[in-house]
């Protein structure tokens, strides 16, 4: 079997999958219990001054049946002693030594702060340090979270802080709550990071109850604004971490985060730049023994890819993200619909002519039998109806016959610019 072995910035870990800090690590018997259902790691929840929680602090956006397409909290970091939290990180760690332990970390943006925790919490033995630069709630109100992660020049300074007190790796965690990540991420790795982690959750406000009209959750009929996370933010994570990197200035390792579940969002974070990835709603939702899946599907993969390690596969789609005015003006898809396989129910055909190009025509045969067809000279292969159409194999989108030579809008702006100077010399 492949290699799931990952050293992720002087971090070893048996696989690439961390709970990520949050209530899934808040004590040492649930980390203990996710190493023993087979997890490579975790990030504990984040320590700081103890604070006091509210109730209730979660919610969930359910989506055409499926429960938990994204999830809503308004926690904030350990509410229990810092002091029974460093026993059993030391207990976790003497039990589990091959497992990785990464402490979540929050304090003010003040040197002496960083310090003081930072040498505080590696005497218990930790593999590394995950500074909370992104929390969007509660602790951003009072200076911390991401009103700390928001400021370039404040993820730098905490970063250099705590590197400089520290004897093991920094990772920071970065807030999604922001213009260009790649800005926080820069002042990191200037700071001194060893790597960084993304992302923490985005603001969010879940939904409003239509018989109280409360906000969920809600605290004694008030609410909140929470930090979204889970399935429903991938997309976002996903496009961070490609912009990170793909930036030829952030250079160092990145930690994935943002609604992986699957062994298949695995794959894509880690070939988008990540080089292991952090979990928490699915986890959550499902349980520890999610890991089974996580690992024999990520084991499968490799395997039939002929891919020894899975440190191999980190980056390898970065190079084809790129910006929008590189892409190939002249390369043209189309839609073929497949009518033994079509079931007629017109979804592609009502998307297409309500929203789209009106390129679906209704048809009927000899015997006065309906059927869909693509003009494909009007189909401009924007994917709406193979994205609606209920059936897979029903509709394929084909690459059409080329007849112009590749040309991207900077290169079509260039050869433009030359033919105007070729004017103006003539």
């Amino acid at each position: 079997m492949a290699d799931l072995r990952i050293n992720f910035a002087g971090i070893k870990s048996p696989n690439p999958y961390w709970l990520a800090s949050a209530p899934p690590t808040n004590t040492g018997y649930q980390v203990q219990r996710a190493f023993e259902a087979g997890w490579g790691g975790a990030v504990w929840k984040t320590l700081g001054d103890p604070v006091l929680n509210v109730t209730s602090r979660f919610g969930a956006h359910h989506f055409n049946g499926q429960r938990v397409a994204g999830f809503n909290n308004i926690e904030l970091i350990s509410d229990r002693p810092i002091e029974e939290n460093l026993k059993e990180i030391y207990e976790t760690k003497k039990r589990f030594p091959d497992r990785a332990i990464i402490a979540s970390i929050m304090v003010e943006p003040k040197q002496a702060k960083w310090h003081e925790i930072v040498k505080r919490v590696q005497a218990v033995g930790v593999d590394g340090f995950e500074l909370n630069l992104g929390c969007p709630h509660g602790m951003s109100e009072r200076g911390m979270g991401s009103a700390v992660g928001q400021q370039p020049d404040l993820v730098e300074k905490s970063t250099m802080w705590a590197k400089e007190a520290a004897e093991v790796p920094v990772i920071t965690k970065l807030t999604p709550n922001i213009t260009d990540i790649t800005a926080t991420a820069r002042a990191a790795e200037q700071g001194g990071a060893d790597a960084i982690s993304m992302i923490n959750t985005i603001n969010s406000l879940v939904g409003v109850d239509l018989d109280t009209w409360n906000t969920i959750p809600n605290v004694n009929g008030k609410g909140a604004h929470g930090g979204y996370c889970g399935p429903a933010v991938k997309p976002i994570a996903l496009n961070m971490i490609g912009e990170s990197a793909r930036n030829p200035h952030i250079t160092i390792p990145i930690s994935g985060i943002g609604g992986v579940s699957t062994w298949q969002d695995t794959v894509e974070f880690m070939l988008m730049g990540a080089g292991g990835v952090q979990i928490c709603t699915a986890a959550m939702h499902h349980g520890f023994r999610i890991i089974e899946d996580l690992v024999d599907g990520l084991n499968n993969y490799l395997d039939d890819k002929g891919i020894v390690s899975v440190s191999d596969i980190v980056g390898r789609s970065v190079e084809k993200y790129t910006d929008w005015s590189n892409l190939d003006l002249n390369h043209k898809i189309v839609a073929r619909i497949n009518t033994d396989v079509c079931i007629n129910c017109n979804k592609c055909h009502i998307a297409c002519e309500d929203t789209s190009h009106q390129c679906i025509d209704m048809l009927q045969d000899k015997h006065g039998i309906e059927y869909l067809e693509v003009r494909e000279e009007d189909c401009v292969g924007c994917n709406l109806c193979s994205i609606v159409c209920p059936v897979d194999g029903a509709i394929d989108m084909v690459e059409a016959e080329r007849l112009e030579t590749p040309m991207s809008w900077n290169e079509r702006q260039t050869a433009i610019q030359m033919l105007e100077q070729n004017i103006v010399n003539s």
